[in-house]
């Protein structure tokens, strides 16, 4: 059963995630998408492990910044060869995830008026003001992450239409990755709970960058409850759920 769960930043969302996981099954997983920029990042990572470890039930961490359809396909392969009670995934949180892919498929570097001339932006710099919106838990990544080889960025294009070939390559191998994963989150059989943050309720990014991963972040949040069973999001602290409050056409 797929669970999709979003919210604001400190909506409650993953702390709704985690206890929904504890009654849905004896143990869980815990699939962190984060990658630890800055020491601040690092703090709040413990503060969330330690959270976790103080709970009282069985959280085994897999620390996966990319490869997340592979590793719901192995866990369950894993799981479907045993006996034993499935555990409750918890992927926290999918909008790290595609900010990751993000970055790592971006195929130039983004440049605006507060660049100056050189329109050059380190990938650190880069991610911040991407990762700000998404606002999730950050976990390091782990000796259980799936390697995933970085593809080579394109310094620079010979016209406007090249330009534009490339964009749009890029858009498409971004809706790939998420539509990869709708295929693992849909053949996926036991509890699985995905934790993302609605974006896209805000004023309208002034960076590029921003603009794209907000309006990827929607066609991805879209897709995904689309193939789960459940949906809700958390507002405050108290989780709506859509599904059953969603008005449909074919029942007007």
């Amino acid at each position: 059963m797929a669970i999709f769960i979003t919210g604001g930043a400190r909506s409650g969302k993953s702390d709704f995630a985690e206890r929904y996981a504890m009654r849905l099954a004896a143990s869980g997983v815990y699939i962190a998408t984060s990658q630890i920029w800055d020491e601040e990042m690092r703090q709040r990572i413990g503060l969330h492990q330690a959270s976790r470890a103080d709970s009282g039930y069985s959280w085994r961490t897999i620390e996966e910044p990319y490869g997340l359809a592979e590793t719901l396909r192995a866990l369950e392969a894993q799981f479907a060869a045993s006996a034993a009670q499935r555990p409750a995934v918890v992927v926290d949180c999918l909008t790290l995830w595609l900010s990751n892919q993000l970055l790592r498929l971006e195929p130039v570097e983004e440049a605006d008026e507060s660049e100056g001339a050189s329109g050059s932006m380190a990938v650190s710099d880069r991610m911040a003001p991407v990762e700000a919106q998404a606002g999730a838990d950050r976990e390091p990544r782990g000796e259980e992450s799936a390697a995933a080889d970085l593809p080579i960025r394109a310094e620079g294009f010979a016209s406007e239409s090249d330009h534009f070939a490339a964009r749009q390559t890029y858009v498409e191998n971004l809706d790939a990755l998420v539509d990869q994963l709708a295929e693992a989150v849909a053949a996926y059989r036991g509890p699985l709970l995905l934790v993302t943050n609605e974006v896209g309720s805000g004023i309208v990014p002034a960076y590029a960058l921003g603009r794209r991963f907000r309006d990827a972040a929607g066609r991805m949040n879209r897709k995904l409850a689309s193939v789960c069973e459940e949906a809700y999001m958390v507002v405050a602290g108290f989780p709506l759920d859509l599904k059953k409050l969603a008005f449909r056409l074919e029942d007007a």
